[in-house]
């Protein structure tokens, strides 16, 4: 169920909550992903970069509630999403040979770029 703020939704929030849920969609698939090549050799950079996707899949659910209850700590909370999912990011990137990672990395991405923009709009 939609909250009743749907009227002053605008296209801009839309298309941030559908990046933030991409976002979060994609982190969690990578992780499992991870857990699937990696089983029990995880390393401690792989096991970091674990805890990275669930804490922005985590920020990137979180983004999504605060837009859709019009919260005041919206902006707020867009920029430190967009601060994690840029974060996420780079350590997906480090891993360029693979495929999945690339295409979280884009998600990620899209999502940093999409709350930014969120911080540009008027209150």
């Amino acid at each position: 169920m939609m909250m009743m703020m749907t009227e002053t939704m605008t296209s801009e929030m839309q298309a941030c909550i559908d990046a933030c849920m991409n976002c979060h969609k994609m982190c969690m698939e990578t992780m499992t992903h991870c857990m699937s090549k990696g089983g029990m050799h995880m390393d401690k950079r792989m096991m970091s970069m674990m805890g990275m996707m669930r804490d922005c899949a985590e920020m990137c659910m979180m983004c999504m509630n605060m837009m859709m209850g019009g919260s005041e700590f919206m902006e707020r909370t867009c920029m430190l999403c967009a601060e994690m999912c840029d974060r996420c990011a780079m350590a997906c990137e480090m891993m360029s040979d693979d495929a999945k990672m690339m295409e979280c990395a884009a998600a990620c991405r899209k999502c940093a770029e999409s709350c930014r923009s969120m911080h540009m709009m008027p209150a």
